[in-house]
């Protein structure tokens, strides 16, 4: 008997913010074969960020992961180019952790992560998009939620945490809190499954599996 191999699928995972244990969890949840698309701000907050980013780019060398950029890694790439001590409290703790022989190295990774990763049917970036332009922006929030109109089918996001993957219209968010106490979530595109496990400050549980 022949068997039909599945089509490889995305996993769009939420702002990881140094949460590494998290991440590994998630990860032995994920099937091996499908990409994994990082949605910004791996960095800061969390108890672990050098791992995380090791882990990571790893996982961007071996083709399986796309890692975008958020503002918090555009803050530490400015900081890390400034001569003169502008934006010196940007990623402050990532800095320190990472050392100056890191910085200089983590400098020219980070300059190379894109902007956006575009599925068929959807896009994922890190906060949406400008309505001025429609081109990415890192920080929006409201203005994108209230005047986007479908253009680029579904889009899927990261940047504002609240306790569940949420669905506003043709827009996912996916940023579940992870290094808040909340969870660290992953969203496929293509099925619409969320999978979630423990971030910060979380007991011990199974992960959850789910439809959004």
């Amino acid at each position: 008997m022949t068997t039909v191999s599945r089509k490889a699928r995305h996993w769009v995972i939420g702002d990881v913010h140094g949460c590494s244990g998290s991440l590994e969890s998630l990860l032995v949840e994920l099937p091996a074969g499908d990409r994994l698309i990082f949605c910004g701000d791996a960095i800061n907050r969390g108890p672990d960020t050098p791992a995380t980013m090791d882990r990571i780019w790893g996982l961007v060398e071996s083709g399986r992961a796309i890692w975008l950029r958020g503002n918090h890694e555009q803050d530490l790439i400015e900081a890390l180019r400034s001569d003169d001590g502008a934006n010196k409290q940007a990623g402050a703790e990532t800095r320190r952790q990472l050392g100056s022989d890191g910085c200089a190295l983590w400098l020219k990774r980070l300059e190379q992560l894109p902007l956006a990763y575009w599925g068929e049917g959807w896009v994922a970036t890190h906060a949406g998009f400008n309505p001025s332009t429609w081109q990415p922006d890192l920080r929006v929030r409201m203005g994108f939620w209230e005047q986007y109109d479908g253009r680029f089918g579904d889009v899927v996001i990261g940047h504002t945490p609240g306790p569940n993957v949420r669905r506003l219209p043709n827009i996912v968010m996916v940023d579940t809190g992870a290094c808040y106490g909340g969870d660290l979530s992953a969203y496929c595109p293509e099925s619409r499954e969320v999978v979630s496990v423990p971030g910060l400050a979380h007991s011990l549980q199974s992960p959850s599996l789910s439809p959004v």
